[in-house]
């Protein structure tokens, strides 16, 4: 019966731990966005350096995620989104200033 309790209170405890952290769904979906953007802008050939640190922090958000580290996953979407929106638009600008 103890044994019973015992694994009880431990299975609550675990399950309650896992409930502390919200996943982040929003911040995931806004890099995956952000960074698909940058890519259709051709940015890996206008902005390379940029673009490439936005698409490591894509991946180790992704990565982080799978893991349950969302905490981390979390940090790296929003460097990723901010590394893509600015690669996108470094690419964009080039474009324009090609055009002219």
């Amino acid at each position: 019966m103890i044994k019973k309790v015992l694994i009880s209170l431990i299975f609550i405890q675990l399950w309650g731990c896992g409930l502390a952290t919200t996943r982040p769904k929003l911040e995931m979906s806004l890099a995956q966005v952000a960074f698909l953007a940058a890519k259709e802008s051709k940015a890996q050939t206008l902005s390379p350096g940029i673009f490439r640190k936005a698409e490591f922090y894509y991946l180790k958000a992704k990565s982080a995620y799978k893991r349950k580290y969302f905490n981390k996953a979390k940090q790296y979407a929003i460097l990723s989104k901010k590394f893509s929106e600015r690669a996108e638009f470094i690419a964009i600008r080039k474009q324009t200033l090609e055009n002219l």
